[in-house]
């Protein structure tokens, strides 16, 4: 077997799709996030102005959430130690999970090193606390939700997007009485379209079924205190488990879920991807407790507010050009190139001629056919910076010859 002809054959088809990804060195630069610098192959650095950045509201440069990281470093060190069961649990984390819980105003909440792991190690423990568990799973849930659901060796069935009628006729086929989960998201970040979430609960109260939400997208960025769609809807009593991550909105690392103590406690004590993983750093468990905390407050209303006007103004300005975007009214803004290959030259230019970062996303994030810039605007891109990303769009869509015609959204 030649092995490395193997890696290349598989490399090669990447490249020829037009789907081969490639990572930019860049040097992020405290307190002055949007702004960054790209460090090129040839050593010169070129000033940058990250557009498809997660940290959605620049708290990772927050002052608050950097003193809580200075501090916790300065008393502990840098490591955590171990897992959470041999010596990894410190008051850090402990203090972190009461913040979670009281944010999703549930009893517990349990951390993991990513939410991709939470979302993971939970769905594939349940049905090993639920021994006949049949989960009803989006068709477009993240990868993290799908692997979880397909590893737990359990029964699994996947309704239509955001389709409550099939979701009901999947419910009414399977045994009365058996046990039920239903596992969705609140924004599905791709397209930024919203889960009926109030309607998939009306089913799961009439059909005995358990909830389970992924509000990745919408923490710290929606609701009173940054809690989700779910407490912007005043739905979050009629959700079972919630998951979380610490690294988008509230710009440090991790992931969690919120729920009851008894099942916290399972999870902690059954799933393997708890069990076994090393525990985060006390200084990211207490840059996060400070991030969730401010975004709690008065102040971090005001940051979500802005944070949807710089949306709504930067979709009302690419749609004035007749550029296809989607917008189902999130602060997610996907503009659809629908080729691979355009999609990764347009990103090429935007940097290389006008210093604007933002990555191609293709196949197998997104469907064949709907590959897309996907912007992510926040408080702090100010006047200058969207004028000169509209600019360079505008210019680039002519250059490229492509069409100007808006999505339904």
């Amino acid at each position: 077997m030649n092995y490395a002809a193997r890696l290349d054959q598989a490399l090669n088809r990447l490249h020829e799709e037009g789907r081969y990804r490639t990572f930019i060195d860049i040097a992020r630069v405290r307190g002055n996030f949007p702004h960054a610098l790209w460090r090129k192959p040839d050593g010169t650095e070129q000033p940058i102005t990250v557009w498809c950045g997660n940290d959605y509201l620049g708290m990772g440069q927050h002052p608050e959430v950097l003193a809580a990281m200075h501090e916790a470093i300065d008393a502990t060190g840098a490591g955590s130690g171990g897992t959470r069961n041999i010596s990894g649990t410190t008051i850090w984390h402990k203090a972190l999970e009461t913040e979670l819980a009281d944010l999703h105003g549930k009893e517990a909440a349990l951390l993991f090193t990513s939410a991709y792991i939470a979302n993971d190690a939970t769905l594939s423990t349940l049905p090993r606390l639920f021994p006949g568990l049949i989960i009803y799973s989006d068709e477009l849930n993240h990868a993290s939700m799908i692997e979880g659901v397909r590893r737990n060796g359990g029964a699994k069935r996947i309704f239509r997007h955001n389709d409550v009628d099939h979701l009901r006729e999947l419910l009414a086929a399977d045994e009365p009485g058996a046990p039920r989960l239903i596992a969705f998201e609140s924004v599905y970040s791709m397209d930024g379209d919203f889960g009926p979430i109030e309607a998939i609960c009306d089913l799961a109260d009439e059909f005995g079924a358990l909830t389970y939400i992924d509000e990745v997208h919408a923490v710290g960025m929606y609701g009173a205190r940054g809690a989700g769609i779910c407490e912007r809807d005043r739905l979050m009593h009629r959700i079972d488990i919630i998951n979380g991550t610490l690294a988008k909105a509230y710009g440090v690392m991790g992931g969690y879920i919120a729920a009851s103590a008894k099942m916290c406690d399972a999870v902690r004590s059954y799933a393997p991807g708890f069990i076994f993983s090393t525990s985060l750093a006390p200084a990211l468990a207490a840059g996060a407790a400070a991030s969730v905390a401010f975004l709690k407050t008065a102040r971090g209303a005001e940051l979500r507010e802005k944070h949807q006007t710089q949306a709504k103004i930067l979709k009302t300005r690419l749609k004035g050009l007749g550029l296809p975007l989607i917008d189902h009214g999130s602060h997610i803004v996907p503009v659809i190139v629908g080729d691979p290959v355009h999609t990764k030259k347009l990103s090429d230019m935007l940097l290389e001629r006008y210093g604007i970062y933002v990555q191609p996303i293709n196949f197998p994030t997104v469907p064949r056919g709907t590959e897309r810039l996907r912007f992510t605007p926040s408080p702090v891109h100010g006047p200058d910076e969207m004028d000169r990303l509209v600019q360079a769009m505008d210019a680039l869509w002519s250059h490229c010859a492509l069409n100007r015609s808006e999505l339904a959204g």
